[in-house]
C-alpha cells in the first residue's frame, strides 16, 4: 500500500516534489565539491620528476612539530612550515660511508637573476651546485664545450648560453641571493628538460645559495645488487631522526615545497567550509521537505480518516524521499563536479595549490553527497510527518485546517538551550585574542542559527508582529491583510525566513571579517609608512646590496631593507603561523620609514642582537608572553629558537606580525632577497630626482612613493579575500535558490486562500500588493535574525582578531540587503500571477 501510495503522489502531484529535488539536487552539488577538495588534500602526493632516478631522498621534515599531555595522552599538533625545510649538508659523507651507498649528493637550487648586459636577454635562472650533475634526473647537465666550474666560474645550460650570445672564457654578471659577482663561464652543457640553469662550483653554491651548509635534499644511490628497501634502511640508520627518507611517490615532497602548505590548505577548505556547507544544505533539505510534506497535511488527514495507520504514513513519506532523493542527489553530483574542478583551478591560479597536485575525483564524495541528501530527507519526512501520523483523525483534519500555534517541548527546549550556549561562546570568545577568537566564529554562528531553526516560528511571529504594526495601521488593506497572514502562519512565514537569516548570518560573517581585517590593515599601513619611496623587484626579489647602495645615493637619509616571510609560533597547546619580517639596519633607521606604534619596550633591543624579537601586541596576548620572556618560535625553514621580546607593537596587522633582524630571517627563508626597501629623502631633497636614482640602482627594479603603494597594499588584501567571498558566494548561492524554491512552494499551495479572496470581492492588484509586502515582511525578518547573529559573533571576533569592531562597508551590506528582498518579491510575484491567471471557483482544484 504505501509504495503505491508514494509512486501515486509523485506522479499525480510532481509540484510538490519539484521543491523538495531541487533543494536536494544543489545541496548533493555543494557536498559534492566541498568532499572533493577534502579528499584531494588528504590524498595529495606530487609524482617526483627530478628525483625519479633516485631511490632514496633525503629531506627535512615539512612541519612544525610540538607534543604536549592532554590528561593522560601524549598529543602532536602540527602545521605545515612557511617556507622550504632544509637539510644538513654534512648529512651525505654521513650516508655515503654506508656499504649499501653508491653515492650521497646534496642537491641545492636557489633563485638568480641576470645583471648587466645580459639582464634584458635572459630570464630568471635556477642555479645549483655542480655536484647536481650527478642525480640522474632530465635536468642533469652534459658538458658539451669546456670544463666543470672552479671557484668563481659557472657552467650555462646551452639553449641560455645561445640567448645570451655567451661563450666558454666569456663573463657574466649574476644577483644570486648571496650577493652580486661577475663568473667566468667554464663551460656550457645541454640538458634535455628543465628550466635555464646555471651552474656553480659546489662550495660557491652553498654560500651564494643564502644557506651555506644546508640542502634543499639528498639524493641516494645504490650499489649494485642492493635493493631499494635495504638501501633506505641503511639510509635511516645514517640520518636517525635528523630527517625523513622517502622512497616511492614520497619523493616528490622533496623537491616540491609547497605541497605540504597545498594539503593543509585543501584539507582545511574541505573541511571547515564542506562541514559548514552540509550542515546548511541539512538544515535547507529539512525545512523544505518538511514544508513540503506539512502542505499535505490535509491529504494525510483523509487517509486517517479512510483507515491508515500512523506507521503506513511515516512509510508512505519515507518511500516518497527514498524515490525523490537519490535521483535528485545523483543529478547533483555532476555539477558538485564542476564546482569542485573551477575551485581547484583557482587554488592553483593563485598559488595556493602546487601545480603538481592533481585534483581527485573519487567515489567516495559523490557516495557521501547523495547519502547525506537521503538520509535528509528521510529525516525530514520523518520529522514532518510524525504529527500528523500520530493524531486521530478528526484531530488531523483540524491540524490540516489551521496551523498548530505551539511547538514541540522538546523542540523549544533544544533551542533555547543552544541559544544560550551561543552566547555564552560569544561572550568567552570576547576574551580571546587572535586565532583562538576566530576559531570560535563557527561554533557560535552554529548554534544561533540552529536555534533559531528550531525557534523560528515563535521568533518570527514576534518579528512579524512589531514589522507588522505601521502595515496594519498605515499603509492600506493589502498590506494589513499580509501582516496578519504572515503572523497567522508564522511556521510557513518561518520556513523562508530562516534560510534568508542563515545566509545573511554565514555571508555577513565571512565577509564582514574580511572587510575588517582589510580595513585595519590598510589603516595601519596607511599610518605606519612613513617612508618616501618603496623599491619593489618585478623578479624573485631585491638582493641585499639594493639596500645598501641606495643608503649611498645623494638626497637619501635612510634606507631599510625588508624581507618578508612567516614563522610558526605556540599559542597554548596549539601552532599557529604567523607573517614576520627581516629588517636590516637599525632601530634610528627603521624609525625613518615605520611607525610601527611600538607600546611596550623599544625595537633599538633588534640591534645587533640575534636573540632579540618584537611581536605585534596582538600577538603577545595570544602567545601570552611580555618585554623580557622568551618567545619560542619556528623560524621559516623549522629551525627553533627563543629569543627575548624587546618591544611590543600595535601595527602588527598591516606590516607583519613579528619583527626580527634580517641577519636573523635570511638562512631560513627559500631566497634571501628584500621583498621591499624603504627610503626616505633628506630634508629639502626633490622626490622625483631621488626616484630617478633609485630606479637607476639596478634592472627590473620598481620604484613608488607612500600612496601608491599604500593603494596596491589594499588592492592585495582585497584579492587575499577571495576565499571567503568565494564561500560566501557560494552559501549564498545556494540559500538564494532555496528561499526562492521555497517560496514558490509556500505560494503554489495557497491557491484556494487566493481564489476565496477573489469570490470575496479582492482585485488582483490587491492579491499582488498583499503578496508583495509579505515578501518585504519575510525578507526584513530574515535579515534582521541573520544580522542579530552575525553582530554577535562578529563584534568579539574582530576585537580579538584585531582589536577593532566590525567594518561593515554599505558597498556590500546595502547590495546584500537588496538580493534578499528582490528575491523574496521575484519568487513571490512570479507564482502568484500564475495564481491569479485561473478563474476563482476553478482555484485549488487542480493537482499540485
Amino acid at each position: 500500500m504505501t509504495n503505491g501510495l508514494a509512486r501515486a503522489a509523485v506522479r499525480f502531484r510532481p509540484a510538490s516534489f519539484a521543491g523538495s529535488a531541487v533543494a536536494l539536487l544543489f545541496a548533493s552539488a555543494i557536498i559534492t565539491a566541498c568532499g572533493v577538495l577534502l579528499q584531494t588534500g588528504v590524498t595529495a602526493a606530487g609524482a617526483p620528476v627530478r628525483y625519479a632516478g633516485t631511490p632514496v631522498v633525503v629531506a627535512a621534515d615539512p612541519y612544525a612539530r610540538m607534543t604536549h599531555t592532554v590528561g593522560e595522552e601524549r598529543v602532536t599538533e602540527q602545521t605545515p612550515l612557511p617556507e622550504r625545510a632544509r637539510v644538513d649538508s654534512r648529512l651525505a659523507a654521513r650516508i655515503a660511508a654506508r656499504p649499501g651507498v653508491a653515492a650521497a649528493v646534496a642537491d641545492i637550487g636557489f633563485p638568480v637573476q641576470p645583471a648587466g648586459s645580459t639582464a634584458s636577454s635572459l630570464p630568471p635562472l635556477t642555479g645549483r651546485g655542480y655536484a647536481s650533475a650527478a642525480v640522474p634526473a632530465p635536468g642533469a647537465p652534459v658538458l658539451t664545450a669546456g670544463r666543470a666550474p672552479g671557484a668563481g666560474q659557472v657552467v650555462l645550460d646551452g639553449a641560455t648560453a645561445r640567448a645570451a650570445g655567451l661563450a666558454v672564457g666569456d663573463r657574466i654578471v649574476l644577483t644570486t641571493p648571496g650577493g652580486n659577482g661577475t663568473y667566468r663561464i667554464a663551460g656550457v652543457a645541454s640538458v634535455r628538460a628543465g628550466a635555464a640553469t646555471v651552474w656553480f662550483a659546489d662550495r660557491d653554491a652553498g654560500r651564494l645559495s643564502g644557506h651555506p651548509g644546508r640542502a634543499d635534499a639528498i639524493a641516494v644511490r645504490a650499489r649494485a645488487g642492493v635493493t631499494g628497501e635495504e638501501l633506505a634502511q641503511q639510509v635511516r640508520t645514517a640520518v636517525g631522526d635528523e630527517a625523513k627518507v622517502l622512497t616511492g611517490g614520497a619523493r616528490g615532497l622533496a623537491e616540491q615545497p609547497g605541497l605540504a602548505r597545498g594539503r593543509e590548505a585543501l584539507t582545511a577548505l574541505g573541511a571547515s567550509f564542506g562541514g559548514v556547507a552540509a550542515l546548511t544544505a541539512v538544515f535547507v533539505v529539512v525545512s523544505t521537505v518538511g514544508l513540503a510534506v506539512g502542505q499535505r497535511a490535509r491529504e494525510f488527514a483523509l487517509l486517517r480518516a479512510l483507515g491508515a495507520t500512523p506507521s503506513q504514513i511515516r512509510r508512505t513519506v519515507a518511500t516518497e524521499a527514498a524515490m525523490v532523493a537519490p535521483v535528485a542527489g545523483l543529478l547533483g553530483v555532476p555539477a558538485g563536479l564542476v564546482l569542485a574542478r573551477w575551485w581547484f583551478d583557482e587554488l592553483v591560479g593563485r598559488g595556493e595549490v602546487p601545480e603538481e597536485i592533481r585534483l581527485d575525483t573519487g567515489v567516495l564524495p559523490m557516495a557521501v553527497a547523495v547519502a547525506v541528501t537521503v538520509l535528509a530527507a528521510l529525516l525530514a519526512g520523518y520529522l514532518a510527518a510524525r504529527r500528523s501520523a500520530r493524531l486521530r483523525p478528526c484531530e488531523a483534519f483540524g491540524e490540516a485546517a489551521v496551523e498548530p500555534r505551539r511547538l514541540g517541548r522538546f523542540r523549544v527546549v533544544s533551542g533555547l538551550v543552544l541559544l544560550a550556549g551561543g552566547m555564552a561562546l560569544a561572550l568567552a570568545a570576547s576574551g580571546l585574542d587572535g586565532t583562538q577568537a576566530a576559531d570560535t566564529a563557527l561554533g557560535v554562528v552554529l548554534c544561533l542559527l540552529v536555534a533559531v531553526a528550531l525557534l523560528g516560528p515563535p521568533l518570527t511571529r514576534f518579528f512579524v508582529t512589531v514589522l507588522g504594526l505601521p502595515l496594519r495601521t498605515r499603509v492600506g488593506a493589502s498590506a494589513s491583510l499580509a501582516a496578519d497572514n504572515a503572523r497567522a502562519n508564522a511556521r510557513r512565514t518561518a520556513s523562508a525566513a530562516v534560510p534568508i537569516a542563515m545566509v545573511a548570518a554565514f555571508c555577513g560573517t565571512l565577509l564582514f571579517l574580511q572587510t575588517t581585517v582589510t580595513h585595519v590593515s590598510a589603516r595601519q599601513v596607511r599610518t605606519g609608512i612613513v617612508a618616501d619611496h618603496v623599491i619593489g623587484s618585478t623578479g624573485p626579489g631585491l638582493p641585499a646590496a639594493v639596500a645598501e647602495r641606495a643608503a649611498r645615493e645623494p638626497g637619501v637619509e635612510a634606507s631599510v631593507g625588508v624581507l618578508r616571510t612567516g614563522v610558526v609560533h605556540r599559542a597554548g597547546d596549539l601552532l599557529n603561523s604567523a607573517t614576520a619580517l627581516g629588517i636590516s639596519g637599525d632601530a634610528v633607521q627603521l624609525s625613518k620609514v615605520f611607525d610601527l606604534g611600538v607600546r611596550e619596550g623599544s625595537l633599538s633591543g633588534l640591534r645587533g642582537s640575534a636573540q632579540a624579537v618584537a611581536v605585534d601586541e596582538i600577538l603577545a596576548e595570544e602567545a601570552g608572553v611580555e618585554v623580557g620572556d622568551r618567545f619560542e618560535l619556528w623560524l621559516g625553514d623549522g629551525t627553533r629558537v627563543r629569543p627575548t621580546v624587546v618591544a611590543t607593537y600595535e601595527r602588527g596587522l598591516g606590516f607583519g606580525q613579528v619583527l626580527l633582524p634580517r641577519a636573523v630571517v635570511a638562512p631560513h627563508v627559500g631566497a634571501a632577497y628584500d621583498t621591499q626597501v624603504l627610503v626616505r629623502d633628506k630634508p629639502g631633497a626633490h622626490p622625483a630626482a631621488v626616484a630617478a636614482r633609485l630606479a637607476g640602482l639596478g634592472p627590473g627594479l620598481t620604484v613608488q612613493d607612500a600612496a601608491d603603494y599604500t593603494a596596491q597594499v589594499g588592492r592585495d588584501l582585497e584579492i587575499n579575500a577571495w576565499a571567503n567571498r568565494v564561500m560566501a558566494a557560494v552559501l549564498g548561492g545556494f540559500t538564494a535558490i532555496a528561499v526562492a524554491n521555497t517560496l514558490v512552494m509556500t505560494v503554489l499551495v495557497r491557491g484556494r486562500e487566493v481564489g476565496l479572496l477573489r469570490l470575496a470581492g479582492t482585485t488582483r492588484g490587491q492579491v499582488r500588493g498583499m503578496m508583495r509586502w509579505e515578501a518585504l515582511l519575510v525578507a526584513a525578518t530574515g535579515l534582521l535574525l541573520g544580522t542579530a547573529i552575525a553582530c554577535v559573533t562578529l563584534v568579539p571576533i574582530t576585537r580579538g582578531v584585531t582589536g577593532s569592531a566590525p567594518h561593515v562597508p554599505m558597498g556590500t551590506a546595502l547590495p546584500l540587503a537588496a538580493g534578499a528582498v528582490l528575491l523574496t518579491m521575484a519568487a513571490t510575484s512570479l507564482p502568484t500571477r500564475a495564481l491569479l491567471r485561473g478563474r476563482p471557483l476553478n482555484a485549488g482544484t487542480s493537482r499540485t
